[in-house]
């Protein structure tokens, strides 16, 4: 069976550099297919999509609610032609409704422990189902396998020459309940970590020293953690992630391990987010901050006080994004009650648009200050300059222990500062 993998493209955040990272759904869902399915996949963000090609079906991913519009295009062609169309991911379990009236099957859930198996059966039967549901039915963390990164054009996932990161996760589920998050909703309020003998195993199998952990936050077991951190330092790999344990001892194994930075949401002026800032920083790891800008206490003023604030604290990195009320989450619960949802149009939840009216800003105001916000924090130093020194960072790490590898896009070649090379 010949199935086409389609990542369909979107519109990035405005203001911010534009670069792609290999996405981790495609991989993880390819994983699971059986060894007679040849699977072809194409990253519109990345490469053109051949839209006369005549696979037994295609099957597309979506991670983001920007992605609905594409992927709906590319289903309406291959279905015109009766070729079907199987969809997936997050932004399907999101908008399972709507997903579903424009494809001819939706999967819903984790696609391990035999879950996926099931509709290609049916498929091979002929008795294709319009909805596979295994929604909050998680298969067992020990199934979980490999991605197969295989499918990747690996040479395609450059930026200026330089190789950007490969994604894996360490573990499922998040016990936290962010107000504007929908983890609960897909993964489950249970932190569920893989084995660590897995994640390692898998990591060996990865031909870059640069990696992204997806995982949720990183600190929800304090055990793990450290086990976790310690099995990495062999590794000499160098990584970012999302929160770390508040702890001078286990902050000092990830960097140890190979932590490069971490992204910290900064919701608000308070010392607890300084010192947390400071204590990343102290033990050596650097900091993005996400700040999501609209929310019910943010004014003109709190904004302007805030970015302030990021510059005082000497963030390296900052991503503004502007409070976008995604599917199953508390913000859109919040805000559906409240009657303030201003616009449903899925190719506008990029996060960079107003599609809801705030509490004490008018609309036109917060995306002016989503401008402000990026002019004023990058005003002394470009975005694209901030992202080039957090790579100077870590080349100098890696420089330092041997595991520096030099882009496999020869045709742009990464020039080292003197003080490197």
């Amino acid at each position: 069976m010949n199935l086409l993998l389609v990542y369909p493209r979107w519109r990035k955040l405005e203001r911010q550099v534009v670069f792609h990272l290999p996405p981790h759904g495609p991989v993880v869902f390819a994983a699971t297919l059986d060894e007679d399915i040849e699977v072809t996949f194409v990253d519109e963000n990345v490469e053109t999509l051949d839209l006369d090609v005549s696979p037994d079906m295609v099957a597309i991913s979506m991670m983001l609610t920007a992605q609905l519009p594409r992927a709906f295009e590319i289903a309406a062609i291959f279905r015109k032609r009766n070729i079907p169309v199987i969809a997936g991911g997050i932004a399907t379990m999101l908008h399972s409704e709507e997903v579903g009236k424009n494809v001819d099957s939706i999967f819903l859930g984790e696609a391990e422990d035999g879950h996926v198996q099931k509709l290609f059966q049916d498929f091979t039967a002929g008795e294709l189902k319009p909805v596979y549901n295994f929604l909050h039915d998680f298969p067992a963390i020990e199934t979980v396998g490999t991605a197969r990164r295989d499918i990747l054009k690996r040479e395609l996932y450059n930026h200026k020459g330089m190789q950007m990161f490969d994604l894996i996760h360490a573990s499922r589920g998040c016990h936290f309940n962010c107000y504007p998050c929908c983890t609960p909703f897909l993964g489950g309020r249970k932190f569920r970590p893989r084995p660590i003998e897995k994640v390692i195993q898998e990591i060996e199998t990865i031909d870059n020293n640069r990696l992204f952990f997806v995982d949720n936050s990183m600190a929800q077991d304090k055990k793990w953690e450290e086990e976790l951190f310690k099995a990495l330092i062999p590794l000499k790999k160098k990584w970012v992630c999302h929160p770390i344990e508040e702890d001078d001892d286990i902050l000092d194994l990830a960097y140890q391990a190979g932590c490069w930075y971490v992204y910290q949401a900064v919701v608000d002026m308070s010392d607890l987010i300084r010192n947390r800032i400071k204590r990343y920083h102290d033990h050596g790891i650097a900091v993005e901050g996400t700040i999501i800008l609209g929310m019910d206490n943010h004014d003109i003023d709190y904004i302007k006080r805030l970015i302030d604030f990021l510059l005082e604290i000497e963030l390296e990195l900052a991503e503004f994004t502007i409070l976008t009320p995604f599917s199953h989450t508390p913000a859109r619960r919040q805000l559906e009650r409240e009657g303030r949802i201003l616009i449903q149009d899925p190719a506008l939840y990029t996060g960079d648009r107003v599609v809801f009216q705030p509490l004490k800003l008018t609309i036109t105001e917060l995306q002016d200050m989503y401008y402000y916000a990026w002019e004023t924090f990058y005003q002394d130093i470009s975005c694209e300059t901030a992202m080039a020194d957090m790579y100077m960072r870590v080349i100098r790490r890696e420089m330092a222990d041997g595991s520096f590898k030099r882009s496999r896009r020869r045709k742009q070649k990464f020039k080292l500062p003197q003080d490197v090379s």
